[in-house]
């Protein structure tokens, strides 16, 4: 019983304060009139933010059972350039102050407003004044305590980047911020989220003194940002007097580096990777640079320390001093292929420079190791400069093949495709490896040194190689040519002439010195000169190459150094070398053959007799050793001429 009457005397005082507080809500509506409410809420609205919004719309008051106002139509700023218009702006009041018939905000919502931002050339803009007034407002006033709110929100919003002459640049959607207003402390925080090229992002800002960022002074950030593409955070401190100054620390991560760029609106770069990024780096901005140093950079598993520097000032530049260990660049080359995948031909996938049109760049990059594809390099300095569609890529130093690369190479967008240009130089390097990778060579072993000046355009690589012009010079020593046994088909074919029709792509044939110097034009190869130089034999070359074809067409003399013989000459003969470069075949001329082989040259002196049945007829007797006939129709059969066997190898 004891515990029953203690409810119901409970029960009769929750009764009692809520028949109480009705009854307050209900003769509050008498206490404090509509249009006193509005005016109040504009009032306050006015001396916490400066700003002196101008309604358009209809305005609405509600005291039971919650108090708010709402406006309509509400602009802020010059009507003919209006900062920001809205549909509705609502002040919700608070409770208990409502209760006594006195008028205090608790938050502010702006629903669906629009945020115009109109930048001037002389660095102003539409804000400049609203901003100027929201300053004076947090200046602390003497003898006066201004009641102000906690929060503003803003639901639905559109935020509108502008140039002078009105065109839109960036434009944010969906945003949705909660405003922490510092109606008493100093700091001001942001909080929510907005849609950027079609992808959410979530945003945060913290101002530790918010009336100093609002009069231009220095005030410590912080900032995140967090959306699919991109994760950026900063932390430091900004003034925009006398111009835009930045400090603190910057960190960003991407899974895709290439999809940020496309997020961004920056053309990616031709080529594979720009995947998995990271950056760190104390950060610097001064108007429209932004400076980055103690830069440490993660690209694809690569990482780098450095500086780097980027401008927006006229064309979007970047430069930078980058170092690293190890450097693999294997994934940007992996989607260039010069040749088809069975070796033979070239590629005829057609090229894609877009990338060249987007970002300026000019960076120094050095590395100790340097891997692409099965190449690795040691050493290696190299300058990359991307200005207006042409890309530079200057070589230091590479220590590459053994030896060491210098040279640059460049590509400029054109109407047939790309221009190449190339210059480079190979010290010292392993002719086999490096001819292979580059030209797919590898017929050729030893050590030597090389010069390239080249240039082509087209929309594919085989459509280059049909442009290419320029000259080669190539110094080789203490090699051979793979595939090829020259001294001994010189001595097999020396002891019998006519043992023609053996394999000769076997072998190899030693040298001491190579030297060959071609010219290009339209893709075709003047063999200008092409000595083999050996203890063994002496080779001598002319002719040409296609370099669309992939096809040799060459003559020569190929000599032993030494005579066989006392008081002979070394046995020479002419030869041709044609067929694919891949796989080529070396023919030693018939007619030489012939004519040195004792028994058949008859037959290549009959061809040129008026009687030559007569001769070719005798001539195969002779090598038969008889015949049917004496060759004058008698059918006498004289004597079978001696004819020398020839020596057997």
């Amino acid at each position: 019983m004891t515990a029953f009457a203690g409810i119901r005397r409970l029960g009769f005082v929750l009764l009692a304060v809520g028949g109480v507080t009705a009854g307050v809500l209900t003769t509050a509506g008498y206490l404090i009139s509509p249009d006193t409410v509005r005016s109040e809420v504009l009032s306050r609205i006015r001396d916490a933010t400066g700003l002196d919004p101008k309604l358009g719309g209809k305005v609405s008051v509600s005291l039971f059972p919650k108090g708010s106002v709402t406006f309509s139509d509400v602009v802020l700023g010059d009507p003919r350039r209006p900062a920001l218009t809205a549909e509705r702006l609502t002040a919700r009041l608070r409770f208990f102050p409502l209760l006594i018939g006195k008028v205090e905000i608790g938050d502010v919502s702006l629903e669906k407003p629009t945020i115009a931002i109109d930048l001037d050339r002389d660095g102003g803009s539409n804000w400049s004044a609203l901003i100027e007034a929201l300053a004076q407002a947090q200046k602390p006033r003497a003898n006066q305590v201004v009641a102000g709110f906690s929060e503003m929100r803003i639901d639905d919003g559109t935020v509108l980047l502008r140039k002078d002459d009105g065109r839109t640049v960036e434009t944010l959607y969906e945003v949705d911020l909660s405003l922490a207003w510092p109606s008493i402390a100093r700091s001001f925080v942001a909080t929510g989220h907005f849609v950027w090229h079609g992808e959410k992002v979530d945003a945060s800002v913290t101002l530790a003194d918010f009336a100093a960022a609002l009069a231009g002074n220095r005030s410590g950030v912080k900032l995140r940002l967090a959306g699919a593409p991109l994760k950026a955070a900063f932390e430091g401190a900004f003034s925009t007097r006398p111009t835009i100054k930045v400090e603190g620390t910057l960190a960003a991560d991407a899974v895709s580096l290439r999809r940020v760029m496309a997020w961004t609106g920056h053309e990616p770069l031709p080529g594979g990777g720009f995947g998995r990024f990271a950056i760190k780096a104390q950060t610097s901005v001064v108007g429209d640079s932004i400076s980055l140093s103690g830069v440490n950079v993660e690209l694809d598993g690569n990482s780098a320390e450095g500086v780097l520097a980027f401008s927006s000032e006229g064309r979007q530049t970047l430069q930078g001093t980058l170092a690293s260990d190890t450097l693999d660049l294997t994934p940007y080359i992996s989607t260039i292929r010069l040749s088809t995948a069975n070796q033979r031909a070239w590629n005829d996938t057609q090229l894609t420079p877009d990338g060249l049109n987007g970002l300026d760049f000019d960076l120094r990059l050095s590395a100790a190791n340097v891997i692409m594809g099965s190449a690795k390099f040691g050493r290696t300095a190299i300058g990359a400069n991307l200005r207006a569609g042409k890309l530079s890529v200057s070589i230091g130093e590479a220590l590459a093949y053994g030896g060491i690369i210098k040279g640059s190479l460049a590509l400029t967008n054109s109407a047939s495709g790309i221009d190449v240009r190339s210059q480079l130089q190979f010290a010292d390097v392993d002719l086999e490896a490096c001819l292979g990778q580059l030209l797919g060579l590898k017929r050729l072993e030893g050590r030597g040194t090389m010069s390239m000046a080249l240039e082509g355009s087209g929309s594919s690589i085989l459509a280059m190689t049909r442009t290419l012009a320029g000259t080669a010079t190539l110094t080789g020593r203490d090699g051979a040519i793979a595939g090829l046994n020259v001294e001994q088909l010189l001595k097999r074919l020396e002891r019998r002439p006519l043992s023609g029709g053996g394999e000769f792509r076997t072998g190899r044939t030693p040298f001491d010195k190579i030297e060959m110097t071609l010219r290009v034009a339209q893709g075709t190869v003047d063999v200008q000169e092409l000595k083999v130089e050996s203890t063994a034999v002496r080779l001598a070359l002319a002719g040409s190459a296609s370099i669309p074809d992939r096809e040799l067409d060459l003559k020569g003399t190929a000599a032993l150094a030494v005579a066989s013989r006392a008081n002979t000459p070394p046995f020479g003969l002419p030869f041709v070398v044609q067929g694919s470069w891949d796989d080529p075949i070396m023919l030693p001329d018939a007619e030489a053959l012939i004519r040195r082989s004792g028994a058949a040259a008859p037959l290549l002196d009959g061809t040129r007799e008026r009687n030559a049945r007569d001769t070719v007829r005798s001539a195969i007797e002779r090598l038969t050793g008889g015949g049917n006939g004496n060759g004058n129709g008698n059918g006498a059969q004289p004597a079978a001429e001696s004819v020398p066997a020839e020596p057997r190898p």
